[in-house]
């Protein structure tokens, strides 16, 4: 299920988000200070590709939660939001019930992206 719900995410959207991801973490790049939240950008570009059967580990330490909370004002919750929009509307049929799940993982890692690694 794993190739296949890859493929099908790809083709879906998935690489589009993981596009916009990407220049969303070009462009917080730039400045010294965005370079934090550019790598957080690319950590869900990466992760927005291939989602099946990768993992997401949570730790950190104090500055990692501190960085969460600045992230989750400037824009973790509109994010999570969103994913969770789709994860509700992709679980109503059976058939979207994976990909809801996705949605699921990528709303939780939209809310604490700082500490996390994806495997």
């Amino acid at each position: 299920m794993g190739c296949l719900g890859n493929i099908i995410w790809f083709f879906c959207g998935g690489a589009l988000g993981a596009i916009g991801w990407f220049l969303a973490g070009c462009l917080w790049c730039i400045s010294i200070i965005g370079i934090p939240i550019g790598l957080q950008c690319f950590k869900f570009a990466t992760l927005s590709l291939f989602p099946f059967g990768k993992e997401v580990t949570y730790g950190g330490g104090v500055v990692s939660l501190l960085m969460n909370v600045i992230w989750l004002l400037i824009s973790g919750i509109p994010l999570a939001i969103h994913h969770l929009f789709w994860g509700v509307v992709f679980c109503i049929t059976i058939i979207g019930f994976p990909f809801g799940m996705q949605h699921f993982k990528l709303a939780k890692l939209a809310l604490m992206p700082f500490g996390a690694e994806v495997y």
